[in-house]
């Protein structure tokens, strides 16, 4: 039987008003920490540093801080308890959510400018509309309940693919740059990367329902994806040696950046639409913020290779798309 809603006979409340606003705000806050991601991770390999280690370092710098944080709300014994009632489902969406969202996000990096892989990265909004079919509400009636499954939100798959056609425009200009197998390995990594995000976190809100707190679900889906980078830490050791000062330091800053900050966030705006497909389309597509950030940051600060005008085209697109989507779910 399909999974259920995670609250039990009841609609959510359609997107609009201050909670969109809210939504919204904290969805495009999300973005300018998450932009750290790119720019920090493309710093790194341009330094010589591997990918694997930009991964794992991350994921092994937020532990400490998350469960730090969730101790001192007093939710340390909950989360424990919530992960223990449902251990295989946490593992399993915490690998995919996290795990394969962010090694196949960095191995991505590897392949081109930060801002490229940015925008290549909105693609994670086409996904997130097409996974709505995965996905029920629950429904009391006479003697029980039924699961309606959601529809993909037609306005919100219209202008996702307007996002779409921007990331190719880029790509085409990109490609002249790129030989095609690495521009066909860079596309490829990052579609497994923008599915595997929202899948895994809508995945874990039905799962954990109304009941476990943002915080507490940050924490217990790191704590969960840590078999996946022990793994995944172990192959690092034995291809690429220890990482170096440098890596560890600015994976420290991505950790606290985007590890924590950008995540809380984020989760914590799709909490407030938590069942309302179109709102999360809306604010899964804040995420296109982040290729204006980490423009700003990449070109204007650490010198990354200024996007040509096409390209610029491209982005103007993803970011026109954007506020449509947002406009879209309202």
């Amino acid at each position: 039987m399909p999974s259920p809603s995670p609250r039990e006979g009841e609609r959510a409340k359609p997107f609009g008003g201050a909670r969109a606003v809210e939504a919204m705000a904290l969805g495009v806050g999300a973005s300018l920490f998450f932009a750290f991601t790119f720019v920090l991770n493309r710093q790194m390999n341009l330094a010589g540093g591997s990918w694997i280690w930009s991964a794992c370092l991350r994921y092994a710098f937020m532990l400490p801080i998350l469960l730090a944080l969730t101790a001192a709300r007093g939710e340390l014994r909950e989360l424990g308890a919530a992960i223990r009632a449902r251990p295989l489902g946490w593992l399993g969406w915490s690998t995919i959510g996290f795990g394969l969202f962010y090694s196949f996000l960095c191995a991505a990096s590897t392949f081109g400018p930060s801002w490229l892989i940015a925008a290549t990265w909105q693609v994670t909004i086409v996904a997130g509309v097409l996974l709505s079919p995965l996905f029920y509400d629950r429904i009391p009636e006479a003697g029980g309940f039924r699961l309606v499954r959601h529809r993909i939100p037609l306005r919100s798959l219209a202008t996702a693919s307007a996002i779409l056609a921007g990331i190719l425009l880029m790509q085409i200009r990109e490609s002249q740059l790129m030989s095609p197998l690495a521009v066909l390995a860079c596309i490829g990594l990052v579609l497994v990367a923008a599915f595997s995000y929202p899948l895994g976190n809508r995945k874990m809100m039905e799962l954990c329902g109304p009941d476990v707190s943002t915080m507490q679900r940050v924490c217990g889906m790191t704590i969960c994806s840590m078999p996946f980078w022990i793994a995944l830490g172990a192959v690092g050791i034995v291809k690429d040696g220890p990482p170096g000062t440098g890596q560890i330091l600015q994976s420290l800053l991505v950790a606290l950046f985007s590890g924590v900050i950008a995540t809380i966030l984020f989760f914590k705006a799709t909490d407030l639409v938590r069942g309302d497909m179109r709102g999360l389309a809306a604010v899964e597509s804040t995420q296109s913020g982040e290729v204006v950030f980490t423009l700003a940051f990449g070109v204007l600060v650490f010198g990354d290779r200024a996007p040509a005008p096409l390209a610029l085209a491209g982005i103007a697109v993803v970011v026109l798309g954007m506020v449509a989507n947002a406009a879209a779910g309202k």
